[in-house]
């Protein structure tokens, strides 16, 4: 267990770090980050909030959930697109393109990888019905009848 007295410090030495928060501002300064980090997005989501700054955008190969729904929602990347520091190209792939194969994720150790999720209706659905039949299989929860 470690102990942080703030969000700079506490990246210090991760390999993963996960943001989950509606800050409106980024949560730790993206010069910290260090080859090999990979970054997960998933609290802020409208365009006015972000979690990551433009130094950690620029410094990550961007993997978004949906390109139109990051470029309608994720304040991470249409602030810094707004500015004109990145363009649309800097989103690599989406989640489905590398899973598809159609696309290379990390290709080197060094390489920063940043997922940016702003949720997406199949997400949902998809971990629902995992939920759904593992509560089947053990016979959990309550059935209710739609009539």
């Amino acid at each position: 267990m470690c102990t942080a007295m703030n969000p700079n410090e506490a990246i210090e030495n991760c390999d993963i770090i996960v943001c989950a928060t509606t800050s409106k501002t980024p949560v730790f300064d993206g010069k910290l980050l260090e080859p090999g980090m990979h970054l997960n997005g998933i609290g802020s989501h409208t365009p006015d909030a972000r979690e990551f700054d433009t130094t950690a955008i620029l410094k990550s190969k961007v993997v978004v959930d949906s390109r139109e729904s990051a470029l309608a929602e994720a304040g991470d990347l249409i602030i810094p697109l707004d500015k004109g520091v990145i363009s649309v190209e800097h989103i690599w792939a989406e989640l489905g393109e590398i899973v598809a194969g159609k696309k290379k994720g990390r290709t080197s150790e060094d390489e920063i990888t940043l997922f940016k999720s702003v949720g997406i209706a199949a997400e949902d659905v998809a971990s629902a019905k995992v939920i759904y039949e593992r509560a089947v299989r053990e016979r959990k929860g309550l059935a209710i009848d739609p009539n």
